[in-house]
């Protein structure tokens, strides 16, 4: 019986294969270099959002409202933000934080990512 080319042909050729491959390790090596600088953004965004409600933070100058910002970083393991991207301005009965980093880092080869962050929040002062 004469079978029809189409019959013949089933599943992926080599070349296919090396190119579903190679697809998937470049997604792969960017998630393995991305993904961390957004979990380290979480944890900074962690330690924003407590400061409106947080007794110690409300009251407090703005130069130890920074200190106690870049403190409660730290202990979250967070080594990327320095002290010049956090901004502790006075407001009216409040205190305006922001934080504005773009962290970059090589990807591949000659390669580098950049993100941009910016976080702000307001912590009042009692």
């Amino acid at each position: 019986m004469y079978r029809s080319n189409i019959e013949k042909q089933r599943g992926l050729t080599l070349i296919s294969w090396v190119i579903i491959l190679v697809y998937i390790l470049f997604q792969a090596v960017i998630a393995m270099r991305v993904i961390p600088v957004y979990i380290a953004d979480e944890s900074v965004k962690t330690v924003l959002k407590a400061l409106p409600t947080d007794v110690e933070a409300q009251g407090l100058t703005t130069k130890r409202l920074k200190i106690l910002i870049e403190k409660r970083i730290r202990m979250n393991n967070v080594y990327s933000i320095k002290p010049d991207y956090i901004e502790v301005k006075k407001g009216r009965g409040e205190n305006i934080v922001t934080i504005n980093y773009q962290p970059r880092g090589p990807l591949i080869g000659n390669l580098e990512y950049v993100v941009k962050f910016h976080h702000e929040v307001k912590v009042p002062l009692r």
